[in-house]
């Protein structure tokens, strides 16, 4: 049984078209017992993205109708900028959310989905940077839940070499542990495998490492954009956290974790 996605977008999202109801009835049918809406909130032309009203409205008009079926937590994605941390604070705060993700996308205000991030840049020196803000990050700000796709950037910027783990070894653990000290934790995200990247994010090196520094809070997200994506590539993932000692992954309800245990037949069913 598929038991929880805990990253999932619907076309409150600036890049999925895909209906709330279609991502709910697809996530019944594969039967998911616990579905998270993590929709975008990115900060461009001067504004959020994201219509929080009606966003929050929809999730609990599904909560009602599909209530004995499944699931439904609140949650949001957070495109973090230090520049408005103090907006973005005031959202959190405002509104009732189960879940905060935080993720990078941009950095100095430049899209790392996007080429002029990395012009001038080394491969190098362009993860680095990356991996540094997301340091200065958790350094300011707290309030989320989780930090997602820890090496997303390796989707982008289209160089020849393949970004080796051994080569961020050290900034990567400073990522880690500051995530760690202050009681946040990171997410497993199954999209990589749709970006023909062969990997979850982060890799599988970044989380034993995670594992060996005392990391334990740890989410499973498909990061669909659309309703077939629920829950793809969850069944090697949870094999490979097995193998890597995971007992446990974590749902999140009114902003707090609970550990699910990793069950055998979840491994080899979901």
């Amino acid at each position: 049984m598929n038991m929880l996605d805990n990253h999932v977008h619907t076309y409150f999202s600036m890049d999925s078209k895909e209906a709330m109801e279609n991502v709910i009835k697809r996530a019944i049918n594969i039967g998911v017992k616990y579905l998270t809406f993590t929709d975008h909130l990115e900060y461009e032309d001067d504004k959020f993205t994201l219509d929080l009203n009606k966003y929050i409205e929809t999730i609990y008009k599904y909560k009602e109708k599909y209530k004995k079926d499944i699931n439904l937590c609140t949650g949001i994605e957070i495109g973090y900028e230090s520049h408005i941390k103090s907006k973005i604070e005031d959202i959190i705060n405002g509104y009732p959310f189960d879940f905060v993700l935080c993720s990078t996308h941009s950095v100095d205000t430049k899209k790392i989905y996007k080429s002029d991030y990395f012009k001038g840049l080394t491969q190098k020196d362009a993860y680095n940077k990356y991996y540094q803000s997301i340091i200065d990050a958790t350094k300011e700000f707290n309030n989320f839940d989780i930090y997602g796709h820890l090496d997303y950037i390796i989707r982008y910027g289209n160089y020849n070499t393949k970004a080796l783990y051994d080569d961020y070894k050290d900034i990567l653990d400073e990522v880690l542990k500051s995530i760690i000290s202050i009681g946040k934790g990171i997410e497993v995200n199954t999209s990589g495998y749709r970006y023909n990247l062969d990997t979850v994010h982060p890799n599988i090196n970044v989380l034993k490492r995670y594992k060996e520094l005392g990391g334990e809070i740890l989410t499973i997200g498909s990061d669909a954009h659309k309703a077939i994506d629920i829950c793809s590539g969850f069944d090697r993932t949870y094999e490979m956290l097995d193998y890597l000692g995971f007992k446990y992954v974590c749902l999140f309800e009114e902003r707090k974790p609970k550990f699910i245990k990793v069950e055998k037949n979840i491994i080899h069913s979901a």
